[in-house]
């Protein structure tokens, strides 16, 4: 029955016009025949609960029979946070300035809630900066972020209201990103997505991910024109960087002209390490992605997601022998957490 309600789900709550399109994607890239690839999208719909953008991202034109069972599908991630991530606690990672104030020790730059501040504690904060980020406390995706310059002729009173006005609650100071980092894209700084899991009493380490802007806008979110490729556990790129905006594979950088293959990520060890011992503080949370900057004295935290991507990590083009990351949970969660859900 479940089965059935999500099939009619992503049938009826998709749109045919997108379908179709991917469908041409899908043709130009592999040359695979269409029609067949309609029924078989709706096979996928049903037996894997996989629509047409996941079927498009996991290669799923190419990746026939048992192989499709081990990638983890949007309904098995959701089920996973909803099991393990206690709700109760969601509002430390939903709330920007109260995630900078919980995780402090990992955060590594200061920051300022207006909330609880006036126009005269915003000057103070920005005595000794010439550039500031104002966001949404509660966005994701690389909205509602601002950069502000910040100089003798600076009206504080009008910032705040601004600011204030415009629900962009938390400052923080300027993120120096690693020199390393900065050549891959130097318009934005370009986080890792680490994601770890909490289960029976130990903190374990998934997969990891680097996203960058496209080098002319100040975001890395793919939403916004950014690109991002799987890092291997020993913090080295050896695949091409994907860009959802295109539908491409990019070998180096458009922009820096930065070659991916073979990029070594700067203190990627730390990096993990400092998830693992973050993923402690919040148990009751045990699966989280989170976004992390390196800077030129170590790794910080960005922010934490309740709800960690699961198609990134399983794009055709970054994953070997062609199987799914969902092995991977099974050997932690076991087998049975998987088979409850059907």
């Amino acid at each position: 029955m479940n089965k059935i309600k999500i099939f009619f789900r992503r049938v009826f709550g998709g749109s045919f016009k997108r379908m179709f399109k991917q469908m041409d994607l899908i043709h130009k890239e592999t040359g695979a025949a269409k029609f067949p690839m309609f029924f078989d999208m709706i096979w996928c719909i049903f037996r894997y609960g996989v629509g047409y953008m996941d079927y498009h991202v996991f290669g799923f034109a190419k990746i026939k029979g048992k192989k499709r069972r081990t990638f983890m599908t949007m309904n098995d991630n959701s089920a996973i946070s909803h099991a393990l991530n206690s709700r109760e606690y969601f509002k430390f990672f939903d709330d920007k300035a109260l995630f900078d104030e919980k995780f402090s020790e990992f955060i590594g730059r200061g920051f300022i809630d207006l909330r609880n501040a006036d126009s005269a504690a915003l000057k103070a904060f920005c005595a000794d900066k010439s550039t500031i980020f104002a966001k949404h406390v509660n966005d994701f995706g690389g909205s509602g972020i601002s950069r502000e310059d910040i100089s003798d002729d600076t009206d504080f009173d009008e910032l705040y209201k601004r600011l204030c006005e415009n629900k962009q609650f938390l400052v923080e100071e300027e993120l120096k990103q690693h020199e390393k980092m900065n050549s891959l894209s130097p318009s934005s700084v370009n986080t890792i997505r680490i994601v770890t899991l909490y289960y029976n009493n130990e903190a374990h380490f998934m997969y990891a991910l680097v996203r960058m802007s496209n080098g002319l806008t100040c975001v890395d979110n793919i939403c916004s024109g950014g690109m991002y490729v799987s890092i291997y556990d020993d913090g080295v790129i050896r695949k091409s960087a994907y860009c959802d905006e295109t539908g491409e594979y990019y070998a180096e950088h458009p922009y820096t002209k930065t070659k991916f293959n073979g990029f070594e990520i700067p203190m990627f060890k730390e990096a993990v390490e400092m998830c693992l011992k973050a993923a402690l503080v919040y148990p009751k949370v045990a699966y989280i992605g989170w976004d992390v900057a390196i800077t030129p004295e170590r790794p910080v935290l960005v922010e934490g997601n309740t709800l960690p991507s699961y198609d990134m990590v399983q794009n055709y083009g970054h994953i070997d022998d062609k199987t799914g990351i969902k092995p991977k949970f099974e050997k932690i969660l076991g087998e049975d957490f998987f088979k409850k859900l059907k």
